[in-house]
């Protein structure tokens, strides 16, 4: 809304001083020619905004000059929970509403304060994706996002492994991990007596991939949350769960000094616990360790990276899989 706009230009100038239509126009994401009409506007309603031409110019406003006009919408204070995260905030819908409540925020800080906050802002930055990996496109996440603050039922269409489902989901809540967005629900009602292929009643509370969902609807009726469900609990005790059934098996390894540097790059948490129970380095430098992974073929796919710094040791049927994959590569490359 162009109000909103000419709030956020008049806090701009308020808050950082002289700055050329270019930069505004780049701060605001619209165009120059655009920001000259907001600022003749913002003249004609009484702001004192003033134009100095030359090479140092811009705009600005008469010196001593201060608004008042910094009351957060419910939105945008909302948004400030996310501005360590730009990106996320951007996902969400949120990007415009993140921006004005800091320019609000930091008018109505006091100026030391305010230079705090714009040097922190300038000094640290939040980058939630991992390296080499894209993150999921998302383009149902802002609808997403909107059911779960709602309390709406979705009715969606997601691609699961074994093939695409249509779900009627309680939305509870979002979680970026990873830089990957995931969606926590329950099936509705409706849903309630279905049971997936594992087994598992779909009443429960499960985890979405949000990319994963084809589409989405939301019908307009709502629904109640469950008593007592707290999201941070959920995927603290989810995401143990996770590790504790995906990796069971227990691999005994034996790294080169080159493997011990790679481990804990491929295996997270679980290599940094391998090799802190490791015991002293041979002659060579390498260590043999106790590593959880996963079973059958992942278990071969992950250990494979490490190529020849590393040589599983035990159980004995991990290290014929392993010798069966690797005589299979070198007769495919021979």
């Amino acid at each position: 809304m162009r109000a909103d706009r000419l709030l956020s230009l008049l806090l701009l100038l308020q808050n950082r001083g002289r700055m050329t239509a270019p930069e505004l126009a780049a701060e605001l994401e619209v165009s120059v020619r655009t920001v000259y009409r907001d600022v003749e506007a913002l003249g004609a309603s009484g702001i004192p905004v003033q134009a100095d031409r030359g090479p140092a110019g811009g705009f600005r406003l008469v010196d001593g000059y201060r608004t008042r006009l910094t009351g957060l919408t419910d939105v945008q204070a909302g948004s400030l929970f996310l501005a360590g995260a730009p990106g996320p905030a951007r996902d969400l819908g949120l990007g415009s509403d993140l921006t004005a409540a800091q320019l609000k925020l930091e008018a109505a800080l006091p100026v030391e304060l305010a230079d705090r906050a714009r040097r922190i802002q300038q000094r640290f930055h939040l980058d939630a994706p991992a390296w080499f990996r894209d993150a999921d496109p998302v383009p149902h996440l802002a609808q997403i996002a909107e059911a779960v603050w709602e309390q709406r039922v979705l009715k969606t269409h997601y691609r699961r492994w074994s093939g695409a489902v249509h779900r009627e989901l309680w939305p509870l809540g979002l979680v970026l991990k990873g830089g990957i967005w995931y969606l926590v629900a329950r099936a509705a009602e409706t849903d309630a007596g279905a049971a997936s292929p594992s087994g598992q009643a779909e009443g429960a509370v499960r985890t979405y991939r949000v990319g994963r969902f084809l589409a989405v609807d939301t019908p307009g009726e709502r629904f109640e949350r469950p008593e007592g469900f707290e999201l941070a609990a959920y995927w603290e005790e989810s995401a143990r769960r996770l590790e504790a059934a995906t990796r069971r098996q227990t691999a005994v390894v034996r790294l080169s000094p080159h493997a011990r540097r790679l481990l804990p790059m491929w295996f997270g948490a679980a290599g940094v616990r391998a090799l802190a129970t490791a015991g002293p380095p041979d002659a060579e430098g390498r260590v043999d360790v106790e590593l959880a992974v996963e079973s059958g073929s992942v278990a071969v796919g992950d250990l494979l990276r490490l190529g020849a710094e590393a040589e599983v040791l035990g159980p004995p049927e991990l290290r014929r899989a392993l010798a069966d994959a690797v005589a299979e590569l070198a007769l495919r490359y021979r």
